[in-house]
This record gives structure tokens, C-alpha cells and sequence, in this order.
């Protein structure tokens, strides 16, 4: 499928030195890595007139952010651009065809959204178990306390889909669910986790890059980062991971109902996006998407179906 591969070119790696940010965190940062050079596709942004909006599934326009909405400004070059899809630089409506709390220009294969149904199939530790029908899926992975089960409960609406724990680390395995009888959402096992003994870290986190090394059918990887608190090594250490590999991916910021004190970073949700971004920066060519998400008032949610939706009808169109 040819996005299993464009995506993978998108996110190439600058050459230029990381964010400035790096030095002003609190934390041992990523070391600079060093990185095979990647050819780099023509960008999809041009001069050319825009997609019109009436080639988009109607249900969508209620998620799109109206100029008022659009509180985060993004520019022009750091929006995600989906393939077949073309922006104006002289467009004044493009702010009314981003998502809601997101850097994602809405593109016309975004329909067929909605979730009708959803089960859970099996759960695999070896990638050779998975499900081999070849069906897009879309991996859900994230440290083990950043509430990944609960947004996949959220996104299909159903409170026990993904069964939740107050305990991290309870996902131990590839679990695959099946959704309106043609594609998968995978739940994998959280990173991280400093109780869980050793050796089953190690098992963990080698199966998981399997699975996104070897997996043909996988159309993204959502990467879900905590918004709640300043940035941390490990987040930016597996996003940096996903992009020397090539892995296509979309970054899920969970949690940004919520509001920390003064000596966990006291920053809103919001600066913390930002701040992650920028620290990111660095090793990407072009900016990944993202999307501002909230398991407890379920801030995001159709935003991620509708993303869902529009690379997944692309990925099966070719």
C-alpha cells in the first residue's frame, strides 16, 4: 500500500540541532541521534486552490474549529497535511478545516467515521499471531499511567472494551479489536512502568517494535503523551524511535482536562503540547499530527475517528 510508505518519508529527519527547549527542562534530554539520510517527498502543501469543503462527509463539519474556536495558532508549516490534499497559502478558510484542538487539515476521504461495532478478537505476543486477514489497523501505545485503555473505551464508546486498571502495566499483549467488521484498533502494552519486573519490560518493548517494524497492515501508530505534565524523556525517546524507523505517527495528548500545581511544571495542558512539539522538532522534516484528547469529558474523540477515517481510506484506496 503506498501510504504504508509516503507517511513513513513525511516524517524524515531535519539535520539541524533540537529545540532551544531542550535546555530548559528538568530532565536528562534525548541525545542527538544519529540518523540515516532520507530522501524527502515533495510537500503536499501548494499554491493550487484548496479541496472544497463539500467533498467531505457532512457529519465532519461540526468537529472542524471556527475562527473564534481556534484559540492555538498554528502556522502554515506546522499543520499535518493529509496525501491528496491541498491548502492555499492565500487560503482565509483554512482555519475552518482543522480539526478541533489539532494541527490536522480535514481532507476528503474523511468519512465513515462512526464506530457501530467493536469486539475484541485475540491477543498476541509474537507479531506472526496476529490477526493475518491484512485489514488497516491503527496501534495505541503510550507509557503505562497515560490512559490508553480509557481513550480506546472512549473511542468506541463502551466502558469494559479495554478493561482499565488503577494498577499500570495491566496490558500485557497485542490485543486486537475489530471495528465495524473492517479495520482493528491494537492495544499494546504500555512503556515504562518501573514496578514490572525487568525481564518482562524487555519482552514488552521487544515485541512492540517488532510489531511496528514487521506489521504491513499497520496505517499509524497513536502515540498517547500525558498533557498533564511537563515532557519526559521516555515519551520524546520513543517518538524520536518511530521517526528514525519510519513509522507513521500520530501524537494523542491525553488527559488536557486536567490542571497540575506549581511543583509538577504548572503549566496548562495546552503549553505542555506546545512544549513537546518543540522539543520534537528537531528530528522531524515535516510535523507530526497531534490531537488534544480527554477520556472524562471525551475532548478529542471524533477528532481521532475522523483522522482515523481519512488515512485509512486513503491507505485502502491504494
Amino acid at each position: 500500500m503506498v501510504l504504508t510508505h509516503l507517511p513513513r518519508l513525511r516524517l524524515s529527519i531535519f539535520t539541524h540541532p533540537p529545540s532551544p527547549l531542550y535546555a530548559s527542562l528538568d530532565f536528562n534530554l534525548v541525545p542527538r541521534l544519529k540518523l540515516p539520510t532520507i530522501v524527502r517527498p515533495k510537500s503536499s502543501l501548494s499554491t493550487t486552490e484548496p479541496v472544497p469543503i463539500s467533498h467531505i462527509s457532512s457529519n465532519a463539519h461540526e468537529f472542524l474549529a471556527s475562527p473564534e474556536e481556534n484559540q492555538i495558532q498554528i502556522s502554515l508549516d506546522k499543520l499535518f497535511v493529509p496525501p491528496e490534499t491541498e491548502v492555499s497559502l492565500n487560503d482565509a478558510s483554512l482555519s475552518t478545516r482543522i480539526l478541533k484542538g489539532s494541527n490536522i487539515v480535514l481532507s476528503k476521504y474523511a468519512r465513515d467515521a462512526q464506530v457501530v461495532q467493536a469486539e475484541f478478537v485475540k491477543s498476541s505476543v509474537r507479531t506472526e499471531d496476529c490477526p493475518a486477514d491484512g485489514l488497516p489497523e491503527f496501534a495505541l501505545v503510550g507509557r503505562s499511567n497515560v490512559g490508553k485503555s480509557s481513550l480506546l473505551n472512549s473511542l468506541v464508546r463502551r466502558k469494559r472494551l479495554a478493561l482499565t486498571s488503577k494498577k499500570p502495566g495491566k496490558t500485557q499483549c497485542i490485543n486486537h479489536f475489530w471495528i465495524n467488521d473492517s479495520w482493528y484498533l491494537v492495544d499494546l502494552p504500555g512503556y515504562g512502568y518501573a514496578a514490572a519486573p525487568q525481564e518482562l519490560r524487555t519482552d514488552w518493548d521487544k515485541f512492540t517494535k517488532d510489531y511496528f517494524l514487521k506489521r504491513s497492515s499497520l496505517v499509524s501508530v497513536f502515540l498517547l503523551i500525558d498533557a498533564s505534565i511537563p515532557a519526559k524523556k521516555i515519551d520524546l525517546e520513543y517518538a524520536s524511535w518511530l521517526g528514525q524507523n519510519q513509522i507513521p505517527m500520530t501524537l494523542i495528548f491525553t488527559k488536557c482536562d486536567k490542571r497540575k500545581k506549581k511543583k509538577n511544571g504548572g503549566k496548562r495542558p495546552d503549553e505542555n503540547v506546545g512544549d513537546f512539539q518543540e522539543l520534537i522538532s528537531g528530528f522531524f522534516e515535516t510535523p507530526p499530527p497531534w490531537i488534544m484528547t480527554s477520556s472524562v469529558t471525551n475532548q478529542g474523540r471524533d477528532e481521532i475517528l475522523l483522522h482515523m477515517a481519512q488515512l485509512r481510506n486513503y491507505w485502502l484506496k491504494h
